[in-house]
């Protein structure tokens, strides 16, 4: 069957979870203007690593913020898109504390400015990235139903945030609004700020782990070609929504994935502890039927494939992917 090809605006491309799912819109045919403004919140040589591996004749990316209103209005003159899937967002539970006014601009007025330019344009239909940080507190295995009022961290605050603003843009122009809440997100080229980058890095250096807590915390993870399809999925349309996009598998310890890693890696890693962060979850786990039931979609790549994946772009990547500041 031939797909008509569509016009997606697809918001922090350079990142992680937006670069594989710009990548598989253009595989099935697609064009995708991307942007992102290549914050040095992380190594900046890792983003630009996955920009490249995108470019095409149906790939055009820009580099602006969409904290900028006008920057974000040119972008909508320019092209008449389809539907927007606004993956971009400052990122990171700890760092949210030492800078939190960056992400509210950036994951609340930057989901403003959007939803804003769409409106004016009849560009009804927004994909938006959220967090399972929003669950802190609430029995698993986290339903999208529960109330999600309690938020500990400034990151999991501004992404509360952004979700009520695109309610009331669907409940006053109705838009068409899909949250996706990301459960762990991991795989090759990941951010070198989350524990499987890190690790794979320390143990294949011989540095010490820096580990928060005694390891037995525990993840929903999820890989990210799986978080990008579901991602697409739901492009679906659905009014509004939200599905969390996780493992649906039981939790897996921080050791049980050291144990893993360093399996892959022929090597032991050294362990250093660290007091627990007041803003961290202590476990996650996603009960993701509903987007099974509305979407079609379920995660298909375990942990050990994962692992596994990660393990290798690394290695394949050497020297640099070894020289990749962490934060």
């Amino acid at each position: 069957m031939t797909i008509q090809p569509k016009n997606y605006l697809v918001t922090g491309c350079a990142g992680f979870i937006a670069s594989r799912v710009a990548a598989m819109l253009l595989e099935q045919g697609h064009h995708v203007v991307g942007v992102d403004n290549m914050n040095d919140y992380y190594d900046v040589s890792l983003k630009q690593h996955r920009v490249d591996q995108l470019k095409c004749d149906r790939f055009t990316s820009h580099t602006m913020d969409i904290e900028n209103e006008a920057e974000v209005e040119s972008i909508f003159d320019a092209t008449k898109f389809d539907a927007v899937l606004n993956l971009a967002a400052r990122a990171g539970v700890r760092y949210s504390m030492e800078n939190p006014r960056v992400y509210m601009t950036t994951n609340l007025l930057g989901t403003l400015n959007l939803l804003e330019s769409m409106r004016k344009r009849n560009v009804s239909k927004m994909v938006l990235a959220s967090t399972s940080s929003l669950y802190a507190g609430q029995p698993m295995p986290f339903d999208e139903s529960l109330p999600v009022n309690t938020p500990i961290s400034s990151y999991a605050a501004s992404k509360k945030a952004a979700e009520m603003l695109a309610h009331s843009h669907h409940h006053l122009y109705e838009m068409d609004i899909s949250v996706c809440r990301y459960f762990t997100v991991y795989g090759p080229a990941g951010r070198p700020d989350m524990c499987i980058f890190r690790f794979i890095h320390w143990i294949a250096q011989g540095e010490p782990i820096e580990l928060f807590g005694d390891g037995t915390q525990s993840r929903d993870f999820t890989y990210v070609d799986d978080i990008a399809r579901g991602t697409i999925a739901a492009l679906k349309p659905v009014g509004f929504d939200i599905f969390n996009l996780g493992g649906g598998n039981d939790p897996v310890s921080l050791l049980e994935v050291i144990a893993k890693l360093e399996a892959l890696l022929g090597k032991k890693a050294k362990l250093t502890h660290r007091e627990f962060h007041k803003a961290d979850i202590v476990t996650t786990q996603a009960n993701v039927s509903k987007a099974k039931t509305i979407l079609g979609w379920k995660p298909s790549v375990d942990l050990d494939e994962g692992l596994a994946a990660c393990v290798d772009w690394y290695q394949k990547n050497q020297p640099w992917s070894a020289n990749i500041q962490l934060p």
